[in-house]
């Protein structure tokens, strides 16, 4: 959509696997520009979304994860990356939560 195309300030990121830090430079930017909290959503919530996370928590980031932005193959499978990773790694919100807290 071309609302939402990157413009020629933003950086761009191309991951190679599941996680957006394995392979890239992700941690180098964030570090560069004094960012240590991040807001995660995504396709896959039990695949790329939680790789990236867990890359992330290592790193030492703060996390928050937009769990009405991501999504994954069964509501069983998004609800335990939620409950039993996400919730004990960052702070889980929906996207209006997000929004606002942003404002």
């Amino acid at each position: 959509m071309p609302e939402i195309a990157p413009t020629s300030t933003d950086i761009i990121i191309t991951k190679k696997q599941w996680g957006a830090f394995y392979g890239t430079d992700l941690e180098l930017q964030l570090r560069r520009r004094g960012i240590n909290t991040i807001v995660l959503c995504g396709i896959t919530t039990d695949f790329g979304v939680e790789s990236t996370a867990r890359f992330a928590y290592e790193y030492g980031f703060q996390q928050i994860f937009a769990e009405d932005a991501m999504a994954s193959r069964s509501k069983e499978q998004h609800n335990a990356a939620v409950n039993f990773i996400f919730k004990r790694i960052g702070r889980v919100r929906n996207t209006n939560e997000i929004l606002k807290a942003l404002k």
